[in-house]
């Protein structure tokens, strides 16, 4: 059963983000970590704002030594890495991944290396290829991958880049995608 969910995001990455968050239920099992592409100088809260406006779950910026907790949102700050290990998050300031920090990459790696089977990952609309090479690792250590619908993002380079990677990836529409995560998370129906 899925316990950790790591999305990625970029261009257009706001409205399938808050989209799927609207969809998921606060009783869900499992922590989600969310790495959207953002400036080293965007405004300091307003994307946890606009997340907490579209959901019931918890939603926070993620801290250095954070505890992972279940039904909670963790996003990575802006021009931080977002890692994870089995009972807490990290950030790393390493260089950027894909031009990006945060990088969809390194959170999805570290997701898939601490979480294996119990990992979901979920890449969405993007104007790079980053979450491509995360997505093949949670893959092959027996995580769930999902992909938006290139049809539906607003730019499709990072869903079609993660598909080239994983060709065995579900590609969900963005309105299926909480129905899914909470299936995998042992929940059988999403609250809407």
């Amino acid at each position: 059963m899925t316990d950790l969910v790591v999305m990625g995001a970029s261009w257009g990455g706001l409205d399938a983000v808050r989209a799927i968050l609207a969809s998921l239920p606060p009783e869900l099992d499992a922590a989600v970590l969310i790495a959207q592409h953002r400036s080293a100088d965007s405004h300091p809260t307003a994307f946890r704002d606009l997340l907490r406006a579209s959901t019931r779950m918890p939603v926070c910026e993620a801290g250095d030594k954070d505890p992972l907790r279940t039904g909670t949102v963790f996003i990575a700050p802006p021009d931080y890495h977002l890692l994870v290990d089995r009972e807490s998050v990290s950030l790393s300031t390493d260089e950027p991944v894909q031009y990006a920090r945060p990088s969809i990459d390194v959170l999805f790696q570290s997701a898939a290396e601490s979480h294996r089977e119990r990992c979901a990952g979920v890449v969405l609309t993007g104007a790079n290829a980053d979450g491509a090479r995360g997505l093949r690792r949670i893959a092959e250590l027996g995580g769930a991958a999902i992909v938006q619908d290139p049809a539906e993002a607003v730019r499709d380079e990072m869903p079609r880049a993660a598909l080239g990677a994983v060709p065995e990836a579900r590609v969900v529409p963005t309105g299926a995608i909480a129905p899914l995560l909470a299936e995998l998370c042992g929940i059988a129906k999403v609250h809407a």
